[in-house]
């Protein structure tokens, strides 16, 4: 072992710290802003129709670019990459935060999104490049994939202590602090990581991807302010799923493909990637749903909705770091993952039961733990088996895969459970109130069943999910073959 990686190797654990305050900072970026629009909007006098572009421009940015920015991490190298995505994104959140205008927020969620889509990938890429002893790998995982996956969950609660106690727009200041402290890591501990031989970047694959995936998200986001049936979201759709299509007959043609087609032929990795987009519709259940639930329907104050997530966090950190640190390594994804599945499924199942009394610790508090445990069962050992086995400079692309996977996940499940839950609650609000019922209290119970029925169709997507995993994930821990990153 050379001077210079025998260095890096005895920095790993800094460098996954660092590596897991850049993946908090995006992760909670999805959400930290949710909390705090009423605010925003009162400040900015945006109505409520346009409130839907401060989320919907970061996923769209976010989720269009991730294949260009994982390839650009392969081309530049990590290091390269992250300083850029860390100024870009901090010089984002200082625009946002000093906004004035409905406008100049939206263009600074949409470059936070830009930014984003090179973060997630060169962090993901350093990380599976970083750690290559079976066990070290599988505990980093872990904690990596525990902190990704409680992301959503931790912005609800900083979304929700910035308001209240400072303003909305620290919501978004608050990044010029991790994006510091990440920068100063970044010089310290993380290695280049650029691949051995330079490769021109795939200009038509890029636009390709980028267009195909940008219309995706764009559809099924206006699908939620909309309708599925109108004309911007089928057609969206349409042309989305054209474009992806000739992006796929275009990379098995390019000699320098923007995604190499190798990275989808493992059985693994594709399971990985499917548990890691379903995953993501149930999340959005949780943190969505329950955020409303708990502000709207028992009246919890933005700080203590966010508080009350605080055990879906524990729980998710407790069963990535506890259990799949120390099972991954000897018993590979398959005998883990379907059973977080299976537990997110029961999760969703106990929210279906949802009162209009406040009960939290009857009604929320089981269901956020059964979820979290589920949850830490997935992403951590999905996360990692869908990098490993990845030659080197494919790594960003295969890392811009797994973020790729989540967010276009999101997104169907902003467009397909929210309209569900609305489309329900509408329809039991014109039948008749029954004789006793107040009005205020039908209309509660009307929209506690369309959260009821989205909860039982994320129940449905985990149930799914888990006999397709257990279908798609091979048993054991695979091998390692020619210069690929170690496997788990």
């Amino acid at each position: 072992m050379s001077s210079s990686l025998a260095l890096a190797h005895g920095r790993r654990w800094w460098t996954l710290a660092v590596l897991s305050i850049t993946q908090l900072m995006v992760a909670l970026d999805a959400t930290v802003i949710n909390i705090a629009l009423p605010r925003a909007q009162r400040d900015l006098h945006f109505s409520s129709g346009n409130r839907q572009w401060l989320i919907t421009a970061y996923a769209l940015a976010f989720g269009s670019l991730l294949l260009v920015g994982g390839r650009l991490s392969d081309r530049w190298g990590r290091r390269v990459t992250l300083y850029i995505g860390l100024c870009g994104f901090a010089l984002a959140s200082a625009l946002g935060g000093d906004a004035h205008s409905f406008s100049v927020l939206v263009t600074a969620r949409a470059l936070q999104g830009v930014f984003g889509a090179l973060l997630a990938p060169a962090a993901l890429a350093a990380l599976t490049t970083t750690f290559e002893h079976p066990k070290e790998r599988a505990k980093a995982f872990a904690i990596y994939g525990a902190i990704g996956g409680s992301g959503a969950a931790i912005g609800l609660l900083l979304g929700g202590a910035l308001t209240q106690w400072a303003s909305w727009r620290w919501c978004l200041y608050i990044n010029l602090l991790f994006a510091g402290v990440a920068l100063v890591g970044v010089a310290l501990f993380v290695t280049s990581g650029k691949g051995e031989h330079r490769t021109r970047l795939d200009v038509l694959g890029t636009v390709l991807a980028s267009g195909g995936l940008f219309f995706v998200v764009y559809g099924l986001g206006h699908a939620v302010t909309s309708s599925w049936s109108a004309e911007a979201t089928w057609g969206s759709l349409i042309t989305g799923g054209i474009l992806i299509s000739f992006f796929v007959h275009w990379q098995r043609l390019s000699t320098h493909p923007l995604l190499p087609l190798r990275i989808l032929v493992d059985r693994t990795r594709a399971g990985s990637l499917v548990a890691l987009f379903i995953t993501s519709i149930g999340i959005f259940g949780v943190t969505l749903f329950l955020a409303y639930y708990l502000q709207n329907t028992l009246g919890y104050s933005p700080l203590r909705t966010g508080v009350a997530f605080l055990p879906l966090v524990g729980a998710l950190a407790f069963s990535a770091s506890l259990a799949s640190a120390r099972l991954l390594a000897k018993v590979g994804p398959r005998p883990l993952v379907p059973v977080g599945m299976v537990l997110g499924m029961l999760g969703m199942v106990l929210f279906t039961k949802l009162t209009v009394q406040a009960d939290y610790l009857g009604n929320v508090l089981p269901g956020l733990v059964v979820t979290g445990l589920g949850l830490g069962l997935i992403f951590a050992p999905a996360t990692a088996s869908a990098t490993a086995g990845i030659a080197r400079g494919d790594a960003g692309a295969a890392s811009a895969l797994v973020n790729t996977s989540q967010q276009i996940g999101g997104s169907v499940s902003t467009a397909l459970l929210n309209t569900i839950a609305v489309t329900v609650t509408a329809r039991v609000l014109l039948e008749k109130v029954p004789v006793g019922v107040a009005t205020k209290s039908w209309n509660a119970q009307a929209t506690l069943h369309g959260y009821a029925v989205a909860f039982w169709w994320a129940a449905g997507f985990f149930g799914f999910g888990a006999i397709l995993t257990f279908a798609l994930l091979e048993s054991g821990v695979p091998e390692l073959e020619g210069d690929a990153v170690p496997l788990l």
